[in-house]
């Protein structure tokens, strides 16, 4: 084999490695072994004094031949390694200019929707909204609600009472009913009052389609000069058409409460029937559904408070707020709403 045949098989050899190098290490490698000092090229050069002047220049000029054309793949083969490699990185590379992926979006509670909805109401109505704590002692819960020990007006609530005692007694309660705080902001306010005070109660009640053993109640107070219970009513009518339409009818019937005299149920008419369908899931048939009870501040309370009854008089009125759900919602059963099952809770 002459030299320049020797030149020619160098070079097609050295493209068919130069084609199999896949990164920046092989390219090195390969390189190496054509124009390295060991190189198959450079053995080549390094012979040119051995030839005869004619035959030196024909294979010198072969060979600076091939290593010009070898250096011009060696160059094209790393652009092609480069653009791939970074073609690879863009593939896998975060794209800062696409949008995020949405994230999927809750919703408030329907008891918590509700409970805000009462609230605005009254607050457009002129209450403040205040807020009690949840153990409280048994002088608030019942003493100053003219519910004295073992009066029989405390069986009307099943009360969850604390380990806790002092002088042989178990004053601390898991509140039964948010008026406690109503008694903790007279202590501390002067008539003019007006709030309503939300907040979570609890009773020891077997559970079923219309009680819980925890329950939300927002409860109204208002004490001033000449309030009675046309005042009441009207306030009460009012948040009754606020909460559920303009068109509704209020009705305002006696009850007993304790701590108010006289005392007063607010319900409204039906909404999901005419009032005489016996198999109403709603009102059952009775037309009317009763959503709080309400009556005037009884003397003794104000009187205990430090205020002068014959100049103050006051109207209380509270409500639970899962009931006010159900009705504003049509729900059937009160357990739905704590069963944290969001094909029901996704419908409000």
């Amino acid at each position: 084999m002459t030299a320049i045949e020797q030149i020619a098989a160098i070079e097609a050899e050295a493209r068919a490695s130069l084609a199999a190098a896949g990164d920046d290490g092989a390219l090195a490698a390969w390189q190496s072994g054509v124009f390295g000092k060991g190189g198959s090229l450079t053995g080549i050069l390094r012979g040119l004094g051995a030839l005869a002047p004619e035959e030196r220049k024909a294979v010198g000029a072969a060979a600076n031949l091939a290593k010009q054309a070898l250096e011009a793949a060696l160059a094209e083969r790393r652009d092609a390694l480069k653009a791939a490699s970074l073609a690879a990185s863009a593939a896998d590379a975060l794209d800062v200019t696409l949008p995020g992926r949405p994230l999927r979006r809750g919703r408030l509670h329907p008891v918590t929707q509700v409970r805000r909805e009462i609230l605005d109401i009254f607050a457009r109505l002129g209450f403040a909204t205040v807020e009690g704590p949840e153990v409280e002692l048994d002088e608030y819960n019942f003493g100053r609600l003219r519910i004295p020990e073992h009066h029989p007006a405390r069986d009307m609530w099943d009360t969850f009472w604390l380990d806790e005692e002092v002088d042989g007694r178990q004053p601390l309660l898991l509140r039964t009913h948010t008026s406690p705080m109503q008694i903790r902001h007279i202590d501390t306010h002067e008539p003019p009052i007006r709030v309503a005070v939300p907040g979570r109660c609890y009773r020891y009640e077997a559970t079923d389609a219309t009680h819980e053993w925890m329950l939300e109640q927002v409860e109204l107070l208002a004490i001033d000069e000449g309030l009675s219970l046309a005042n009441l009513k009207g306030t009460l009518q009012e948040f009754a058409r606020q909460m559920f339409g303009p068109e509704r009818r209020v009705l305002m019937r006696n009850s007993y409460f304790p701590f108010v005299e006289p005392g007063v149920e607010l319900a409204v008419d039906c909404f999901a029937c005419p009032g005489d369908n016996p198999a109403c899931p709603v009102c059952r048939g009775a037309g009317w559904l009763e959503i709080m009870g309400a009556g005037m501040v009884h003397p003794e309370i104000i009187a205990a408070a430090g205020y002068d009854p014959e100049r103050y008089t006051g109207f209380a009125a509270g409500m639970g707020v899962e009931r006010i759900t159900m009705l504003k919602f049509g729900i059937t059963d009160i357990r739905d709403l704590h069963a944290n099952d969001l094909r029901f809770l996704s419908q409000f």
